[in-house]
């Protein structure tokens, strides 16, 4: 016995629930604590920060991730060769490596650039073997 399909298509850039919360729509949880912090806000603030500078270091995170909050990623300033080839992939794989041993990258940055390059490496290599398997069936009879 085959399964019926149940209620409706999905149909590309339509919502499913069509008559559900419209866009724009703020959390009634959201606008109740707004309600209750509304006039607060500074003197919550002020007392975090006399917290902070009398040494309560759960107040300094606070405000130290607030003001300074930690970095996900950072642009990558480094001069690699233009990726042409399978070698290219490997000499900027050895700029990368002299970039971490002076300290001019993370190693963390490097694992993400060489993540990147081994990639680019295997889309050489693809290529390459497809071009070789095209140039063997033209000379097959």
């Amino acid at each position: 016995m085959k399964q019926q399909k149940r209620g409706k298509p999905f149909h590309k850039g339509q919502s499913g629930n069509p008559s559900g919360r419209p866009l724009g729509a703020r959390n009634k949880r959201t606008i109740a604590l707004e309600k209750i912090l509304d006039g607060e806000i500074e003197a919550i603030t002020r007392k975090a920060v006399d917290a902070a500078k009398n040494g309560d270091m759960a107040a300094i995170r606070l405000i130290m991730d607030r003001v300074l909050p930690v970095s996900r990623s950072r642009p990558i300033f480094i001069d690699l060769p233009p990726l042409s080839d399978i070698s290219s992939v490997s000499q900027a794989q050895s700029a990368i490596l002299q970039a971490v041993t002076v300290g001019d990258l993370l190693i963390e940055e490097a694992e993400a650039l060489t993540s990147l390059l081994e990639a680019r490496r295997r889309a050489f290599e693809a290529t390459d073997l497809e071009e070789r398997i095209k140039h063997l069936e033209e000379r097959l009879p």
